[in-house]
């Protein structure tokens, strides 16, 4: 779940805010809170940005499970150099077993 002082920020940037144990009713508004958020607009913030973030879940996944830029970088050079593609084509097959195994929503 995204943090109540998060999702405040995304309302109003500059607001200067700190909450204790992310409760809603521990919010000390350092700026008097002058446009009135109020804790329903607190609440679908957090909504809207949850669902953003977990839209992007296969974006993380990917992330962590492609092949390195070091495997990268030995099978290109062993493919365009030593004009031996074994390691280049065992890079596609992974980087595409990646792509197919978290896929885009």
């Amino acid at each position: 779940m995204t943090d109540i002082s998060t999702s405040i920020l995304a309302i109003k940037s500059d607001a200067q805010v700190s909450v204790r144990a992310e409760d809603l009713n521990q919010i000390t508004w350092h700026d008097g809170n002058p446009t009135n958020i109020t804790n329903q607009q607190i609440l679908d913030k957090q909504a809207e940005l949850q669902v953003a973030y977990d839209a992007l879940a296969y974006s993380r996944n990917r992330e962590l499970a492609y092949p390195t830029l070091k495997e990268f970088a030995e099978a290109y050079c062993e493919k365009e150099i030593g004009e031996d593609s074994t390691k280049w084509d065992a890079y596609v097959t992974k980087y595409n077993l990646v792509r197919s195994n978290n896929p885009k929503p």
